[in-house]
C-alpha cells in the first residue's frame, strides 16, 4: 500500500469534512489514518457515549451519587482525548442529546427516580465544564432556540471559557437570546468573522455591545422573522471590515439607507419576499461600492430603472449577478454595464432569447448562466445559441422550469443538444443542472436520458 506522509493525509483528509461515512472508514485503515481521520471527524460531536466516556472522574463521580451512571459504564477509558478536537458546538443539540441520553439511561438505571430535569441539569453542566477546560480553540458556536431549551445554559460561567472562546470565529445566533450572554461573549469574543442572526420575539440589549466589539467581521448574514424595529446604524461600526452581507426579510419592511454606509461590501444578497422593502433601493442607485462582486436578488427585485442606475456605478466590477425578474432593458443594461461577469441568474421568456446571444457576444468571461424558463420556451433555439455563441469558458447551464413553462426538456432534445455540443470548438465539458420546482434533477432520472449521456 503506497504510504502518504502525515501532513499529505490531513490535506487530503480536510477536503472529506463533511463525508461522515468515508472518514469513518479512514478510521480502519491503519493507525496513522486513525489518528488524523478522527481529528477532523470529532471537529463536531459525534458519540454522547463517548463525550461522557470522557469526563474527569470527579464529574464521573457526581453522576454515579446521582444514579445517572452505573460504576461500569465509563470504566473503559477513550482511545483518544476527542474533546480537545472539537471545533465547532450547538448548545441546543448538546442538550437535546443529553436529554435523550438521560432518558434512555432511565430505562437501564431504573432505580434512578430522581427528577428528569434535574439529572438533565447535573450533566449538562459537566459536560459544558468538560468542553470549556478542554476545547482549545472553539470556531463555531451556535445558540439558536436555546430559550425553548429546560435548562439555563450558562456556559460562558465555567473557569476556561474566556481563554477557550477567544478565538471563536463564527457565531449563529437568535436576536432574543438573553442580553446578559451577548454581554459575556462581547467581553471574551472580539474576532468574530461570520455572524448570523435570526430576528425573533425581541432584541435583546446585549446584541448591540456584541456587534459593535467586533474588531474583524466579515460576513453578516441578518434572518428576519419578526416585524421589529432594528436599528441598522450599529453597523457603522464594523463597516470597515465588512465585506458580505445576507439580508433574509420574511415579508417585513427593511429599511435600505444603511447600506450606503457600507462601502467595502465585496458580495449583497438581499432575500426578499415584500416587494417594498426594494422600493427605498432608490437611495442606493447613486452609491458607488468599489469592491463589490457578487450581487443577488431573490424572489423579489428592485425596479428595473433603480437597478439599471445601480449598474451603471457598480457593474462593471461584479463577477456573479443574480436577479428574479428582469426585462429587456435591465438585460441590455447587464450586457452593457457588466462586461466581466462570470455568473448570471436571469429570467428570460422565448421572445427574450436573443437578448441571450448578445449575452455571449459581450460577456466573454461567462462561465455560468441560470435560466428561468417561463411559458412556452423554446429550447431548440436556446441549444442553438448556446452552442453556437458560448464564450470560451463557459461551462454551466442551468434550467430552472417554473409553474408556468408548458414544456420540459425531452430525451430527443437533449440528444440533439449532445451531440452539437460534442462538436463544439473548443470541446469542454459542460454541467447541464435541470431543476423543477426548486429541485434538482439529474438527467438520468429516466432510462432514455442515462442512454444518451453514457454514449
Amino acid at each position: 500500500m503506497l504510504q502518504f506522509p502525515a501532513d499529505c493525509l490531513s490535506e487530503i483528509f480536510e477536503y472529506l469534512e463533511d463525508d461522515k461515512v468515508t472518514l469513518y472508514s479512514c478510521l480502519l485503515i491503519n493507525k496513522l489514518w486513525c489518528k488524523i481521520s478522527v481529528r477532523i471527524l470529532w471537529r463536531r460531536i459525534r458519540n454522547y457515549n463517548t463525550l461522557i466516556a470522557c469526563l474527569p472522574n470527579e464529574s464521573k463521580e457526581v453522576l454515579y451519587r446521582n444514579g445517572i451512571i452505573n460504576s461500569t459504564s465509563t470504566s473503559k477509558q477513550p482511545m483518544f482525548n476527542y474533546v480537545s478536537f472539537c471545533k465547532y458546538i450547538s448548545i441546543y443539540d448538546v442538550n437535546y442529546n443529553i436529554e435523550q441520553f438521560i432518558i434512555e439511561q432511565q430505562f437501564i438505571l431504573p432505580q434512578n427516580t430522581q427528577n428528569l430535569d434535574d439529572n438533565i441539569n447535573i450533566l449538562t453542566n459537566e459536560i459544558f465544564k468538560m468542553l470549556m477546560n478542554q476545547i482549545f480553540s472553539l470556531r463555531e458556536l451556535k445558540i439558536i432556540n436555546i430559550l425553548s431549551l429546560k435548562q439555563n445554559v450558562n456556559f460562558i460561567s465555567h473557569p476556561g471559557a474566556r481563554y477557550h472562546l477567544n478565538n471563536l470565529t463564527e457565531l449563529y445566533c437568535d436576536s432574543n437570546t438573553y442580553s446578559k450572554f451577548f454581554y459575556q461573549l462581547s467581553q471574551i469574543c472580539h474576532n468574530i468573522q461570520i455572524l448570523s442572526i435570526s430576528i425573533k420575539v425581541a432584541i435583546s440589549n446585549g446584541l448591540a455591545d456584541l456587534i459593535s466589539t467586533q474588531k474583524n467581521l466579515k460576513c453578516l448574514n441578518i434572518l428576519q422573522f419578526r416585524r421589529l424595529e432594528i436599528d441598522f446604524n450599529l453597523l457603522t461600526n464594523i463597516s470597515n471590515t465588512l465585506t458580505k452581507l445576507y439580508i433574509h426579510e420574511q415579508d417585513y419592511y427593511i429599511p435600505l439607507s444603511f447600506l450606503a454606509k457600507l462601502t467595502n461590501l465585496q458580495e449583497l444578497m438581499l432575500i426578499i419576499h415584500n416587494n417594498d422593502s426594494l422600493g427605498n433601493f432608490k437611495e442606493l442607485e447613486y452609491i458607488k461600492f468599489p469592491k463589490l462582486q457578487i450581487l443577488g436578488f431573490i424572489y423579489e427585485s428592485p425596479k428595473s430603472e433603480l437597478l439599471i442606475k445601480f449598474l451603471k456605478n457598480n457593474g462593471r466590477n461584479l463577477k456573479e449577478l443574480y436577479i428574479s425578474k428582469s426585462d429587456y432593458s435591465l438585460s441590455s443594461a447587464i450586457i452593457e454595464c457588466c462586461p466581466n461577469l462570470r455568473k448570471l441568474d436571469i429570467r428570460l421568456t422565448i421572445y427574450e432569447l436573443t437578448i441571450l446571444k448578445m449575452l455571449f457576444n459581450n460577456i466573454q468571461n461567462l462561465e455560468s448562466i441560470k435560466i428561468y424558463c417561463v411559458g412556452d420556451f423554446s429550447k431548440e433555439t436556446l441549444f442553438e445559441i448556446i452552442v453556437e455563441y458560448s464564450p470560451k469558458n463557459f461551462n454551466e447551464l442551468k434550467l430552472v422550469y417554473s409553474n408556468n413553462a408548458r414544456s420540459q426538456l425531452t430525451s430527443k432534445e437533449l440528444e440533439s443538444f449532445s451531440v452539437s455540443w460534442a462538436n463544439h470548438f473548443p470541446q469542454k465539458t459542460l454541467s447541464f443542472i435541470i431543476i423543477i420546482d426548486n429541485k434538482i434533477r439529474t438527467l438520468k432520472f429516466n432510462s432514455e436520458n442515462k442512454k444518451i449521456i453514457e454514449k
